[in-house]
């Protein structure tokens, strides 16, 4: 236990601490979102439990790759020479791009929602199963869990260095997922962008799939989304939101003094 607490490996655990910070803001915006479709009594408990999970699984995720990488890299089918559809897909990618997939599924679903005016008489929507929240919660996390385990795995092959970051990384994201629910809450109106957002990083994580994948469409290759171009893209957004809240205020104001008058 001494030899593991030297400067390189504290100083590697703290970039891993950071790195699971980074690449877990998406995760985190999804886990807000999905708890909230829980009871509210039982909300903290799900984002507690679905992490909790997730942090066990992702450890054990950990072992499993640092001693079966070529199982997920190697390529599982392949399809070529048709010049319209064109890849090789490995393990990796398939997880990847299920998880776009199924993000954007989720956000275009409850975007959906927002925009049906339903009829007074209608029955009220029945909430989602705490279970199959939980679930959501830690197949997303698993998901989003392969980029920073494997930037990890590029820092140090010291597991237990590893399996502290994350562990460390976990607890920070049960502690800031309530804060965000929370604030969402209180700022309704944030919730689209909250959703837009996601429907953003479904995007970015098909891009990532089929690179990883090698995809060609019509014979253009398929490029990852670069972390940059994300945050540039989400930057837009909220300053887009922004100026839209601000316009519309204004718009009110205005109304409301021609009323006066």
């Amino acid at each position: 236990m001494e030899a593991f607490f030297t400067a390189e490996n504290l100083i590697t655990l703290l970039l891993l601490i950071l790195l699971q910070g980074v690449l877990g803001l998406d995760n985190l915006l999804y886990i807000s979102i999905e708890s909230k479709r829980a009871p509210l009594d039982q909300q903290a408990k799900v984002r507690r439990l679905g992490i909790g999970m997730a942090i066990v699984l992702r450890i054990v995720l950990l072992f499993v790759l640092l001693r079966l990488i070529e199982l997920f890299q190697d390529p599982w089918f392949e399809f070529h020479d048709n010049g319209i559809f064109e890849g090789s897909f490995n393990l990796h990618s398939i997880i990847i791009l299920f998880g776009g997939v199924f993000i954007m599924y989720t956000a275009m679903k409850e975007i959906w929602h927002m925009m049906v005016i339903e009829d007074e008489d209608d029955k009220p929507k029945k909430p989602k199963s705490v279970g199959a929240i939980i679930f959501s919660i830690v197949l997303m996390n698993l998901v989003f869990s392969f980029d920073s385990i494997l930037g990890a795995i590029a820092l140090t092959d010291v597991f237990l260095t590893m399996a502290i970051a994350i562990v460390i990384g976990g607890l920070l994201m049960i502690w800031l997922a309530g804060k965000v629910t929370e604030f969402l809450k209180k700022n309704r109106m944030y919730e689209v962008l909250g959703l837009f957002i996601l429907l953003v990083v479904g995007i970015m994580l098909l891009s990532e799939g089929g690179h990883l994948a090698h995809l060609k469409l019509f014979g253009s290759e398929i490029e990852a989304m670069s972390k940059a171009t994300f945050y540039f893209v989400i930057a837009v957004l909220v300053l887009i939101d922004i100026v839209q809240s601000r316009y519309q205020k204004k718009l009110s104001q205005e109304i409301n003094r021609e009323f006066d008058d």
